[in-house]
């Protein structure tokens, strides 16, 4: 049997290279493979650091029996959801159109021209086993019924993903009936929105954030303050090496589903770095300080760029890396510090985990402690740290994606600006972009071990690394960012258009799918639309091209409806949208001294939603915000502008503020 996934840039589908099942990689050749033996297709999509698709692997997919069922019955392809999201966006549609929920490991069986007609996710050995064989026998008996419901489901899901076919304008109006319909939905106890299980809801606070900034709305303030804090004293965060895990399975935040993924953290960062520039909160400051430090530490990959996930497992056993109980306590620490902190933690005899094991929580409210205490849990920290690090560790899935990294970009040079950093980092990862995924002037998704891979970029990629670059113009005051921003827009503008204002998901020249995706809607990361107009929005503020913008008034117009009546899942939209409602503004700070100067500090603090920032010499080749904008009487001066119309400039740290403020 060829091992076909041997050569796979995925860490998932070389996860499955040594399997009994016969796995094809997704590619035109395993769909000829099933015309020409005239059998269905079974694809099965994941990730790597999913705990289910672990479990189905070990109880399905590494068994023999089950493997010939697979092998005699179907052409069997494996495809990483993270690699390629289009596949999985039009799996996934089907898979919930037929069943009302969805999820990974996904389980699809279709045609031989990739119709679906039965759909699912995880399904234990047994089952799946019977359903192999109620496959097989309803293709050999009733193809013409299978064939006929698959022509049904695509149709569904084509018909789901039509583009621009409602449209509400921006206004303040609809940014407020969704802050308010986010703030009904907002759990007081605990924070986030819903019930179990509980996802970090980074977008919507990212929103709420800006809706505060704009309307004064302390409701909104007071929301994003305690989700924050609950989140990060739960044991969704790391009390011992910082960094988000994926979800909780409970409404307290406390057992997490334990893979931490680089979009949450890089999305998480931007959150508490924010919550901090507008409260002075010291816990959210440091809750984005170990957030940066986790990102760079954890997931900084030898060839550069940052990997996508921790798994969720270690030796096949969730959480074995992180629960604890009293006794392992006072193993690491002795007494009386393991008592201490099995307190602090909350770690009891019961535990609130798995056989009698807890996950550390923050019980106490140790940052505001006297500086005592503070010392005393540090240490306990640093040495329990040390006695986990001697435990089997998580894997890790070290392919770079180009959006996730684009995420990580923009969060490390917001924080790099708003704590005097120096974001070299940030520019660092940019330069991996610049350099690696971008291949002939068109982006590719992922890469590994330095090597750029064959997928190629979808609409979320194009915006995400569109946004990174005008980030990175802004920390560094470089034309260059400014330029290759450009060009990734103008390939996106391009090849990714519906014609009536909004985007597909998939370039035009892509790979044809049963369908063409273009899903407007906010999931674990910013919806592709949502990603293109934040650059968009960026772009025209920075370089004052309007076509850009008006790309992006009409793009947010196909999702206003959305943000509407479902702002949950349209939170990055509805962030883009406060940054439109407020101009945005442009600052442009003409200094000798970008690093050092308070004026740039000052416009970074106080800066209105979704403000440009640039700083520099006047006149700097292809920076648009820094020509023809002299110094004053030799002395540095802010300008605030508005579609490049500026006020009187200011050259004090107050006047600055009064005007900002304003």
């Amino acid at each position: 049997m060829a091992n076909r996934l041997a050569g796979a840039t995925s860490p998932y589908l070389l996860q499955h290279k040594d399997n009994p099942v016969d796995w094809w990689p997704w590619s035109d050749e395993a769909f000829a493979e099933a015309r020409k033996r005239d059998v269905p297709v079974l694809i099965s999509v994941g990730y790597a650091a999913c705990h289910w698709c672990h479990v189905m692997a070990h109880e399905s997919f590494e068994d023999e029996a089950v493997a010939r069922l697979v092998n005699d019955g179907f052409v069997a392809i494996k495809v990483d959801r993270e690699e390629r999201p289009d596949v999985d966006a039009v799996y996934m549609t089907a898979t919930q159109a037929m069943t009302g929920q969805g999820g990974w490991p996904m389980t699809v069986f279709a045609t031989p021209g990739g119709e679906p007609f039965f759909c699912g996710t995880y399904f234990p050995k047994a089952g799946f086993t019977n359903l192999l064989t109620s496959v097989a026998t309803a293709w050999r008996d009733q193809r013409e019924a299978v064939i006929t419901q698959g022509a049904a489901v695509v149709q569904t899901i084509g018909g789901a993903q039509l583009v621009g076919a409602a449209t509400a304008p921006i206004s303040a109006g609809l940014l407020d009936a969704a802050a308010a319909r986010l703030a009904a939905e907002h759990d007081p106890a605990y924070g986030g929105f819903g019930g179990a299980p509980k996802f970090p809801p980074h977008m919507d606070l990212l929103f709420l954030l800006r809706h505060h900034q704009r309307t004064g709305a302390e409701n909104d303030l007071e929301i994003v303050r305690h989700t924050a804090e609950q989140m990060a004293r739960g044991g969704l965060y790391d009390q011992l090496a910082g960094g988000f895990a994926r979800y909780a399975v409970d409404n307290t935040w406390t057992v997490p589903h334990f893979e931490k993924m680089l979009y949450d953290n890089a999305l998480l960062l931007r959150v508490y770095t924010q919550l901090w520039r507008l409260t002075g909160d010291a816990f959210a400051r440091r809750i984005a300080d170990e957030t940066a430090a986790f990102l760079l530490r954890d997931l900084a990959t030898p060839a550069g760029g940052l990997a996508s996930a921790l798994d969720a497992d270690t030796d096949g056993t969730e959480g074995l890396t992180y629960a604890w109980t009293p006794a392992q306590l006072n193993e690491a620490l002795g007494e009386p510090d393991g008592t201490w902190a099995a307190d602090l933690f909350r770690v009891t005899t019961k535990g609130t985990f798995e056989h009698g094991s807890s996950v550390l929580v923050l019980a106490r409210d140790i940052d505001a402690a006297d500086p005592e205490l503070v010392a005393r849990w540090r240490d306990v920290r640093d040495r329990l740290l040390a006695a986990r690090g001697e435990r089997p560790q998580p894997a890790r899935d070290d392919k770079v994606v180009a959006s996730w990294n684009g995420l990580a970009v923009t969060a490390l040079a917001e924080y790099a600006q708003l704590t005097g950093g120096s974001g070299a980092e940030a520019v660092e990862l940019a330069t991996v972009l610049a350099e690696r995924h971008i291949v002939g002037g068109r982006l590719r998704r992922v890469s590994r071990d330095g090597v750029v891979g064959a997928p190629v970029g979808v609409l979320e990629d194009y915006g995400c690394v569109a946004e990174a670059f005008c980030a990175v113009h802004q920390l560094t005051g470089d034309g260059r960012w400014l330029t290759r921003a450009g060009e990734v827009l103008d390939v996106a503008l391009a090849h990714f258009a519906t014609g009536s204002g909004g985007f597909y998901d998939t370039a035009d020249d892509a790979e044809r799918l049963v369908t063409r995706p273009a899903d407007p809607t906010d999931n674990a990361t910013p919806s592709g639309l949502a990603a293109l107009c934040a650059g968009l929005v960026g772009y025209a503020a920075l370089s004052g091209e309007t076509r850009y913008r008006e790309a992006a008034d009409a793009a947010l117009e196909t999702a206003g409806p959305l943000i509407e009546r479902h702002p949950r899942f349209a939170g990055y939209s509805a962030t883009v949208a406060e940054a439109m409602l407020a101009g945005p503004y442009e600052i442009a700070v003409v200094t000798p001294d970008p690093a050092g100067d308070p004026l740039v500090a000052a416009a970074h603090r106080h800066a209105p939603p979704g403000t440009v920032v640039v700083a520099g010499e006047p006149g700097r080749p292809g920076v648009p915000l820094l020509a023809d904008r002299p110094l004053i009487d030799g002395a540095a001066a802010a300008y605030v502008c508005r579609g490049f119309v500026c006020d009187r400039p200011v050259t004090s740290v107050a006047d600055l503020v009064t005007r900002l403020s304003a």
